[in-house]
């Protein structure tokens, strides 16, 4: 992935993002004849000259200072993802050499797959920035069923959201799930455009996904720490369930999903019956395999 064409399309992206009205300008041209900012308007909000903005734009961060990548976020109000890929892609720019960055484990340590063990009652599962699960326990398995299903090793969020049909009956906010997963995948870029793993990934999609490659144009960025995730189970139907994503620290690259439901609610009762599901597929009537779900209509 080019630093410089990432540079360029990112910035520009968020340029045309935002309107004069937004960035408080009060005596403009309305007649405009472009979406968003101009690069002058840019340069004057981030207090910089316009050709050195415009050099920026295209491509070449190599050498900007922390004050201008913060002038450049409030100017162009960039969210904490945003201004962190801003961040990362000038770090690549930087020395003109790849970045060091210890390459993220593909094997958990014991330790950590002990952890996931012992979490019985909640479902759990370690992944990398590419969307890979190199480790989920068995609730997590039994929810996340039809994403396992598939034996490519690892399993794949992206992979199953754009390429597997039953991805948009599992989801019941699809649409969310798959812009925020290219979201992801675009931040990791960010980070280490240099992975060749992620670089065979989004090539892979961007060729038989036109939804993945529409979403990629767009440049968005996005940290995945907490929310919502809205599911239709093939066993136990539909469930609300509370996401947070923890850093493994002694493993860069690598962090742990979690994910549960209010104590007493529907959606604790449903996990609760996933878990016994999952123990015992014959008890309570269940299948011993949750069924595929219908293929969406087209």
């Amino acid at each position: 992935m080019d630093n410089r064409d990432e540079v360029k399309a990112f910035l520009s992206s968020r340029r045309a993002k935002i309107s004069p009205e937004q960035a408080g300008l009060t005596s403009y041209n309305r007649n405009r004849r472009v979406p968003g900012l101009r690069r002058s308007e840019v340069a004057d909000l981030a207090g910089v000259s316009v050709e050195y903005y415009a050099q920026l734009e295209r491509g070449n961060l190599a050498g900007a200072s922390e004050s201008v990548l913060d002038a450049l976020a409030r100017a162009l109000h960039l969210d904490e993802a945003e201004q962190q890929h801003l961040t990362a892609l000038a770090r690549a720019a930087g020395s003109g050499l790849r970045p060091r960055r210890k390459p993220p484990a593909q094997q958990l340590r014991p330790a950590v797959a002990r952890v996931l063990d012992l979490m019985t009652g909640i479902p759990a599962f370690v992944g990398n920035g590419r969307g890979d699960v190199l480790a989920a326990n068995p609730l997590a398995q039994a929810l996340y069923a039809p994403m396992f299903d598939d034996t490519t090793r690892p399993a794949n969020h992206a992979r199953f959201a754009f390429l597997d049909p039953r991805a948009r009956v599992f989801w019941r906010d699809w649409e969310r799930i798959a812009t925020s997963t290219v979201a992801m995948l675009r931040t990791e870029a960010g980070r280490d455009p240099y992975d060749r793993a992620l670089t065979d990934l989004v090539g892979e999609l961007g060729t038989r996904s036109e939804e993945f490659r529409t979403r990629w144009a767009a440049h968005d960025v996005r940290l995945h720490s907490t929310g919502i995730k809205q599911f239709r189970h093939p066993v136990v139907g539909e469930l609300d369930l509370t996401f947070e994503t923890l850093q493994v620290t002694a493993d860069p690259g690598l962090s742990m999903t979690l994910l549960s439901a209010p104590a007493g609610s529907a959606d604790d009762d449903a996990l609760r019956l996933l878990a016994g599901w999952e123990q015992d597929p014959a008890s309570g009537g269940l299948p011993a395999h949750p069924p595929a779900a219908p293929s969406p209509s087209p």
